[in-house]
């Protein structure tokens, strides 16, 4: 980092700093803090990278594995810097190993095996660097690399579908990526390779050393796990023409058999949904856009918007803090208070005037209940004693047989004052579009919330694997994504939701990026969901504009509990081993000379953090 850089960030800091050190001495029954930064290239030893001919890190590894050598000296020297002297105090430096379950597998004559050798470089690795640790047992969509992955790409049982049948292609910055399956289903290939791969890994962990294992600060399960959906990389915020997962065969008779079980009768289901159909046998995913497509019956109608909630959505940067609340009104009755504050990452970098993140708002209206015609929404923001029109859009509640209707006469808050009068602030409306048209499926939202439980079902499931393979529940976190925090993300492409409850039997381990680090609104989302005991498994905050950012996001999870933050990401790969093209993900590459996304003053803000 520039010096001038690091002498500004610890002048605005040290009051911080000092209200860090007095809250650690108040809590020093809790267990230590740690920061467990996740590290790449943990397998790759010091005598490969020394040798001028090794030009590869594919060689680097061969020549490493070959040899039975590891990176555990790197990942000690690089730890080391962060924080001298060992992990001591309150806050400690340790880091977090990931381990793909599925890479882990070898072709052999009888068939698919269990590589030990791979086991053996991953669990030396663990019990060589003296430090805490966080394993991050990784099953899901990354987990792609193996030899194994093309023979499972190959069985379609193995994989989400889309609607017509197909499993989606997808990447992720040129890393390729399986949308496997979330099925429970035991005799399903992936599955029984996943399950048999973890309950290896956990007895051989159960033989190391108590020493080592104790050092285990937890496990997270899985990663990431939720539904997939087309353009990876840069499609979790569509709303128009969306496709979603999964339409196999073996989801679609389980939702039916889902249906079943919530209504116990064909008769009473054609009731409440005010559909006729002769059987649940007969009863289909929804999946066409009754804009475009010829429906066989209504129950087919499927879109971002069919499940009765339109997204009232967009930014406001109030420099000045003069709004004290934003409230959602529809044709002039008020309907329920906005969030304010969400993660909008992308103004942030595209506006150079916005200095926090925090800017989004959003509230996803119930429509469902509204008469068919036209509708007025309007954002309405308070500030002391005046009420100003933030922004409003119109949109129309269209009847299921499309016909027209006469609107009822606009309704709307009267004598509002113009936002734009409030000192230096600046706002934009980004959904729903102008006369937005909506379609309420009933059918949808049952097949939004079954996809939801299936997201569950599957981490439930494997948080079981990891019980009966003898892993200590009080170390089992989730490894899931928020998708709710972003403003602009559409949350029903994951349908994620139903695993982030505090009620859950694992742990919760939350990812955050931007914003979501230190959100207000994370906060009370946390405290709805009673969640207390948690972990970060990773975190960036990715910001730049102003100092003393990077330390008040990690105190905000000393003070709420957590038991540990995965800043993402450190390498100890050499430079001449990595690609030369800068991507989303490597601009996290955290570095004292890299300041992209903020990565530098992460990596400074983490030495001054751990001196506690």
């Amino acid at each position: 980092m520039h010096p001038f850089l690091v002498k500004n960030v610890k002048y605005t800091s040290l009051a911080l700093l000092a209200a860090m050190a007095l809250n650690a001495s108040a809590q020093g029954s809790r267990p230590p803090f740690v920061i467990a930064p996740t590290v790449e290239g943990i397998f790759l030893c010091d005598e490969a990278v020394a040798q001028p001919q090794v030009r590869s890190a594919d060689e680097a590894y061969a020549y490493c594995r070959q040899h039975k050598l590891d990176g555990a000296p790197a990942v000690s020297r690089l730890l080391d810097k962060l924080e001298p002297g060992g992990p001591q105090g309150a806050v400690q430096v340790g880091y977090t190993a990931t381990l793909q379950l599925l890479g882990l597998y070898r072709s052999t004559p009888k068939g698919w095996a269990i590589d030990p050798a791979r086991v053996d470089e991953f669990l030396s690795v663990i019990s060589k660097v003296q430090r805490p640790v966080v394993i991050y047992f990784s099953a899901d969509h990354f987990d792609s690399i193996g030899p194994i992955t093309e023979e499972l790409r190959r069985d379609s049982r193995n994989l989400m579908q889309l609607r017509d049948g197909k499993a989606l292609e997808l990447d992720y910055f040129g890393y390729r990526i399986m949308p496997y399956t979330l099925s429970t289903d035991a005799t399903i290939p992936v599955n029984k390779y996943r399950r048999d791969a973890l309950n290896y890994v956990a007895q051989r962990i159960r033989k190391l050393p108590q020493a080592v294992q104790s050092r285990i600060v937890a496990y997270t399960l899985a990663g990431e796990l939720h539904h997939m959906f087309p353009d990876f990389e840069n499609g979790m915020g569509a709303y128009q023409e969306i496709r979603v997962t999964d339409y196999s065969l073996a989801s679609v008779a389980g939702f039916r058999q889902w249906l079943r079980a919530k209504y116990q009768t064909i008769e009473q289901f054609n009731t409440q949904m005010g559909l006729s159909y002769a059987s649940f046998d007969v009863i289909p995913a929804p999946s066409k856009n009754i804009r475009k497509e010829k429906l066989t019956s209504y129950g087919e109608h499927y879109d971002a918007f069919a499940d009765g909630t339109l997204p009232i959505a967009g930014w406001l940067w109030d420099p000045s803090n003069a709004i004290q609340k934003l409230d959602l009104y529809v044709d002039g009755r008020h309907v329920g208070p906005v969030a304010y504050g969400l993660n909008r990452l992308d103004v942030y970098r595209a506006e150079a005037s916005v200095t926090s993140p925090n800017t989004g708002f959003r509230h996803d209206l119930d429509y469902s209940g509204l008469r068919p015609g036209r509708h007025l929404a309007q954002v309405v923001a308070t500030s002391g004693a005046s009420r100003y029109q933030l922004a409003e859009v119109e949109f129309v509640v269209a009847p299921r047989d499309q016909r027209q209707v006469v609107s009822a006469p606009r309704a709307e808050v009267p004598s509002l004052k113009n936002a734009k009068a409030l000192p230096g602030l600046r706002s934009w409306l980004d959904m729903p579009r102008p006369l937005q048209d909506v379609y309420y499926n009933p059918l949808a939202r049952d097949w939004n919330y079954y996809r939801e439980s299936q997201v569950y079902d599957f981490l439930r499931n494997f948080h079981q694997w990891a019980l009966k393979a003898g892993l200590p529940a009080d170390k089992l976190y989730s490894h899931q994504i928020v998708p709710n925090v972003n403003a602009s993300w559409n949350p029903q492409l994951f349908a994620a939701g139903q695993t982030l409850k505090g009620s859950a039997p694992w742990k919760q381990g939350l990812n955050m990026y931007g914003g979501a680090t230190n959100s207000a609104w994370l906060r009370d989302f946390m405290a709805r969901n009673k969640i207390t005991d948690y972990g970060v498994p990773e975190f960036n905050p990715q910001q730049w504009k102003r100092n003393g950012v990077h330390l008040a996001a990690m105190q905000s999870h000393y003070d709420a509990g957590a038991r540990f933050i995965s800043p993402y990401y450190f390498s100890v790969i050499p430079d001449r081993f990595k690609g030369g093209a800068e991507h989303g993900v490597n601009r996290m590459e955290l570095r004292p000379d890299n300041p992209k996304d903020g990565s530098d003053r992460l990596y400074q803000a983490i030495v001054e953090y751990a001196r506690q």
